[in-house]
């Protein structure tokens, strides 16, 4: 055992080089796009109370009953990984007094955690970028917040494989209506229907539309939809999301199918899917949860969220070989030891004044250039004894081939970019 080779836990991954890269262009796109619409990003912590997602995502939905890490901690009190990010914004919401101070818009981006089989884009451990619109009950809440979302997915050249549809689950009243029909229709294929669903036809029977099972799907196929049972609130809150979508400009289409897979969601529910990740289609998606901030103890607060999965985003980037190249470093070659406390100047000087710069621990004139070479390097800048003597360096452009003297003064400007 001793000198077995440790790998990381089943369903996690390192982060390395260009696929960090990846990563961290979708973060900084989605922070500064958040940014661009008034979001102010928030940091929960990464576990939290139980009851944080038993009561948030309800006790029907699988992150629930089949897929949240949990455990006792020493106190005897029960904790759980966060599996996503929405009920713990809305918790931190409460807790800590802003609950008065609404509408309130807040962007976060970090790992989730869920037990279910690892495939293609999914992990036991994930990452997640997401936005929460928390107090505002209008359909100009739910257009922006996806408009948002669609603006991230355009920055990061992804919005030409990606397809918005978009569904209303209504109200508390529209939905009763709804749920019996469903029941009444599921119930009499009860035995056709696969294990889950068959909990489910009591409990939840929405969120048999959202089974994957292809039992499921001959049956769901002829399901009844939502539309009949609007009320006229639920209505007119479905044709204003719809103007103000197209007012936003943006290109949509209605599917009746989409439920969402957590207990929390009202009115609209949205995905924006793709066929270029196989069968995990759905890259951004979220809707409106008028009851999370409630359930968590606060007043009545009507929100509007979405969230995305970094490692779907980063597959869908690698695909389109939209990697962020390296960057690519100045290197400072010291010709002898002579000059090192010269070249360790010069270097610092360099990184001050925001160059990426670089020099070798050890190694003569021409392993430092080969290293140089080796990293991609853009350019070197060789110190020798006549070099240190009149302040100056030899630049020498590693794409060019060309090589310059250039005064250490001017340096910083004649780098600045690269």
């Amino acid at each position: 055992m001793a000198n077995s080779k440790l790998q990381p836990p089943r369903g996690t991954r390192d982060l390395l080089a260009e696929e960090f890269r990846r990563h961290h262009r979708i973060i900084k796109t989605a922070r500064r796009v958040t940014a661009l619409y008034g979001f102010e990003e928030w940091a929960t912590p990464v576990f939290e109370d139980t009851r944080v997602f038993s009561r948030g995502l309800g006790e029907t939905s699988d992150v629930v009953s089949k897929e949240m890490y949990s455990f006792d901690d020493r106190g005897g009190e029960s904790l759980t990984l966060r599996p996503e990010g929405t009920a713990g914004v809305c918790r931190a919401l409460v807790s800590n007094g802003l609950a008065q101070a609404l509408p309130r818009k807040v962007f976060y981006a970090g790992p989730m955690f869920r037990y279910e089989r690892p495939q293609a884009g999914r992990y036991r451990q994930f990452h997640q970028i997401g936005a929460e619109v928390l107090g505002a009950a209008e359909p100009l809440a739910d257009a922006e917040a996806i408009s948002c979302g669609h603006h991230i997915l355009r920055e990061l050249g992804l919005d030409a494989g990606v397809v918005l549809e978009v569904n209303t689950l209504g109200d508390a009243e529209s939905r009763a209506g709804y749920r019996a029909a469903l029941i009444a229709h599921f119930a009499a294929h009860r035995d056709a229907l696969s294990e889950d669903s068959q909990r489910r036809l009591e409990r939840n029977p929405l969120r048999i539309i959202d089974s994957k099972e292809a039992q499921d799907r001959a049956l769901v196929a002829d399901a009844p939809t939502i539309a009949p049972f609007l009320t006229a609130a639920a209505q007119a809150h479905w044709d204003a999301l719809r103007r103000h979508l197209d007012g936003f400009g943006l290109p949509w289409r209605e599917n009746p199918r989409i439920v969402r897979g957590l207990d929390y969601y009202s009115h609209t529910a949205f995905e924006f899917i793709t066929d270029r990740l196989g069968a995990q289609g759905t890259v951004l998606a979220g809707g409106r949860y008028d009851g999370l901030v409630e359930e968590m103890g606060g007043p009545p607060t009507p929100s509007v969220g979405w969230a995305a999965g970094v490692e779907r985003l980063a597959l869908l980037m690698e695909g389109a070989g939209l990697t962020p190249p390296a960057p690519r470093l100045v290197v400072v070659v010291p010709v002898s030891e002579n000059e090192q406390p010269a070249a360790l100047s010069l270097l610092q000087s360099l990184r001050e004044a925001g160059v990426a710069a670089e020099m070798a621990y050890r190694g003569n004139l021409k392993r430092r250039m080969e290293r140089a070479n080796k990293q991609g390097a853009r350019a070197a800048l060789i110190l020798g004894e006549t070099e240190v003597a009149q302040g100056v360096a030899q630049l020498r452009d590693l794409d060019a081939g060309t090589q310059e003297e250039i005064a250490w003064a001017a340096l910083p400007a004649r780098l600045a970019g690269g």
